[in-house]
């Protein structure tokens, strides 16, 4: 026998008047969820009611029928309505389509109401952006469509984008294969051949973040914040060509340049024309570099120029400026906090008298015609130009007074010692890659030893500077061991200070914290100090006392060397003792001057050490500063992405490694051949094995003079 198949009966369709309808209690909405009941009302003015309402008649207590209908499901659509005929929008008498339920059936009224609310499918975002793409192709504006679903133009441009991803990504979507966020994170790039090679690579691994996505798809590119997308320009950039990839779900400051070669010659070409107009000055020479390293110019003696003469306009202009400044000064001497506006003001007035005392010099024509100027790029994207530089060999000679009184020919004797000045071509340095299959924490490379104490050298200058005794006491220690150790010295004192240059070093070495604190005292000393022999003694008699062991101390700083450099293999200038010997003292010095590395502004990143050095100590470092389970994380990636991801989890760590560390650490670093490799050397005090506390009891600060 076959069974009886039960037939469903719909409930009737029929226009109800608005003034007959009433929203029923037994809606179960309570809580305001989703789009506003006045966007509702907007997209019901501009579509009409998409969806009937369910209504069911109010009777009286002896259940006969009143003529009013009240509203189980669709109580928003019922509130729009209502707004619109308050807002005579919408006649109180306009038929409303309605489903009619009856009242006397076993389905209750909430059952229906919450059905209706529990049982409607969310939208898939991809069909979304697929409902968008068909409408802007049917010649709606992406503005018009924000306007039509009352939200803002960029949502629509991030559904929009997603058009940049490869189709197979997007089936991969729709299939759950990916996230959403991981989706959006591949619409950086619209190389889909490179969307796919890196899910390709990533698809089966642990770790699959969209951060790490977009730092593969951006890997060969160059973030619009460079100092050379800067120097050149967004607009220059793309109307010579040039892509730039955006991120439109997240901040990118600015995107990625995709053609970082078409970037470099933008740069390089705008050098030029620069070098150019500064060529047309008169200068001998010019020299062109994207970066320069700290002291450029060693070697180099620089001639000085005047400021150019203020013309009265400006001259009345500065006044006018200190005389506000000095008003409003005076007004708000006693406030706890400036007004927004006056803090601004002072800002500006700072500003433009910073203008004016940074005014072009004024060189003597004879000086132009012996000497440069170099033409880089600054931190910030600025071109920035250093002139009146005289090579050695552009010396002219001039004629001295011999002993017998007869004239002879001497050179004038540059400022600083007569070194090959050393040139830092465009794209920095080579760097020799590494094993990353080893699984051997190999010895540090002798460059990358020398280039992390050139930093701690630098910043050993700017502490020592800062503490006059401890300068002191280090000049002592020298002149005591000379004194009874008859150690060899040269000058009329038998004491010196040789500027100790670096004989290689990193990029960001001379835009560090330390190089500008060095640099700013040099430059203020330098703009005080008489240039006549005789004029000197007197001004230096004349300093006070904390004048004079300030300059002291700054004059001294100079002579630090802290440098790891590779022996000589069969004995020389350099040697392992006089090495160790060297940096075992340094270390001492930084203790007396308590030298932090990290508050000094050195962070590891994967420049400066940590793609210079093997997996192993990457993660070794990663375990130091955050433990062992976070550098688990990590332990599985290719090499480039291990550094990259180790440089993030030790940002703000405070994590150093053992040639900047102050502490004792006992490390082996061989005498390599570059990669680190080799046999074992004579290793530096600090790295090798402890060092003597010779500091005096109850003077932590304070070095001993003698050992």
């Amino acid at each position: 026998m076959a069974a009886t198949v039960q037939k469903i009966t719909l409930s009737s369709s029929r226009d109800i008047p608005f003034n007959k309808l009433v929203l029923s209690q037994a809606n179960v909405r309570r809580i305001k969820a989703g789009i506003s009941v006045e966007e509702l009302a907007s997209s019901i003015a501009r579509r009409g009611l998409i969806q009937s309402l369910s209504v069911q008649a109010v009777t009286d207590t002896e259940g006969n029928e009143t003529g009013l209908f009240e509203v189980p499901a669709g109580g928003r659509r019922f509130r729009a309505l209502e707004l619109l005929v308050k807002d005579r929008r919408l006649a109180k008498t306009a038929p409303v389509p309605c489903v009619v339920r009856e009242r006397d059936s076993d389905i209750l009224a909430e059952e229906v109401s919450l059905a209706e609310n529990i049982e409607r499918a969310p939208l898939h975002p991809l069909d979304q952006y697929r409902a968008f793409q068909d409408m802007l192709d049917k010649g709606m504006t992406e503005e018009a469509i924000a306007a039509a679903f009352f939200i803002p133009v960029a949502v629509v441009k991030q559904r929009l984008r997603l058009a940049s991803v490869s189709p197979a990504l997007l089936d991969v979507y729709a299939d759950d294969g990916m996230t959403l966020e991981q989706l959006m994170a591949f619409t950086v790039s619209t190389d889909h051949d490179r969307q796919l090679q890196v899910w390709d690579a990533i698809k089966d691994a642990w770790a699959k973040e969209p951060y790490q996505i977009r730092r593969m798809l951006t890997e060969k590119t160059v973030r619009a914040c460079d100092k050379r997308a800067v120097f050149v320009g967004l607009e220059a950039y793309e109307a010579a060509g040039g892509i730039i990839m955006r991120d439109l779900f997240q901040s990118d400051d600015g995107g990625w340049l995709q053609d970082a070669g078409l970037l470099d010659r933008l740069v390089e070409e705008k050098l030029k024309t620069e070098a150019e107009a500064i060529a047309a000055e008169g200068w001998k020479w010019i020299e062109i570099a994207v970066n320069l390293p700290y002291d450029a110019g060693r070697g180099l003696h620089q001639v000085s120029g005047t400021p150019l003469d203020l013309s009265a306009e400006e001259q009345a202009t500065i006044e006018a400026l200190k005389a506000e400044f000095a008003t409003l000064e005076a007004e708000y001497e006693g406030a706890d906090e400036l007004p927004d506006e006056v803090d601004q003001r002072f800002g500006k007035i700072e500003t433009a008298l910073a203008g004016f005392e940074a005014r072009p010099m004024q060189f003597d024509p004879t000086d132009v015609a012996i000497a440069g100027a170099f033409v880089t790029i600054d931190a910030n994207g600025s071109l920035s130009v250093d002139r009146g530089f005289v090579r050695p060999e552009d010396v002219p000679p001039v004629t001295a007074k011999g002993a017998d009184g007869a004239e002879t020919d001497a050179e004038i004797d540059p400022s600083s010692p007569s070194v090959q000045r050393a040139v830092i071509s465009i794209g920095g340095q080579t760097i020799a890659p590494e094993d990353d299959d080893d699984d051997v924490v190999r010895q540090l490379p002798d460059r990358l030893l020398t280039e992390l104490t050139a930093h701690r050298t630098l910043a050993l200058r700017d502490a020592l500077a800062g503490n006059p005794h401890v300068a002191m006491t280090a000049l002592l220690h020298k002149l005591v061991g000379d004194t009874f150790q008859h150690r060899f010295g040269t000058g009329c004192l038998e004491a010196s200070v040789r500027h100790v240059f670096f004989p290689v070093q990193a990029d960001e070495l001379k835009d560090s914290p330390s190089a500008r604190s060095v640099t700013e005292r040099h430059e203020a000393w330098k703009a005080d100090l008489p240039a006549d022999d005789d004029a000197l003694w007197d001004w230096l008699v004349a300093l006070d006392d904390a004048s004079r062991m300030a300059l002291l101390a700054h004059c001294i700083s100079y002579g630090v060397n802290a440098l790891y450099e590779k022996a000589d293999r069969y004995g020389g200038a350099i040697t392992a003792h006089g090495v160790q010997q060297r940096l075992a003292q340094a270390d001492r010095l930084a203790r007396a001057g308590g030298l932090d590395m990290v508050e000094a502004g050195w962070t590891p990143t994967v420049a400066n050490y940590l793609g210079r050095v093997t997996k192993p100590r990457i993660l070794e470092a990663v375990r130091e500063a955050k433990g062992e389970q976070a550098s688990q994380l990590i332990d599985h990636l290719k090499k480039g992405d291990m550094a990259k991801e180790a440089e993030r989890l030790l940002a703000d760590s405070g994590w150093l490694p053992e040639p900047l560390r102050l502490s004792d650490v006992v490390a082996t670093i061989g005498d390599g051949d570059g990669e680190g490799e080799g046999e074992a050397a004579a290793l530096p005090e600090f790295l090798s094995g402890e060092v003597e506390d010779l500091t005096a009891p109850g003077e932590p600060g304070h070095l001993i003079a003698a050992e």
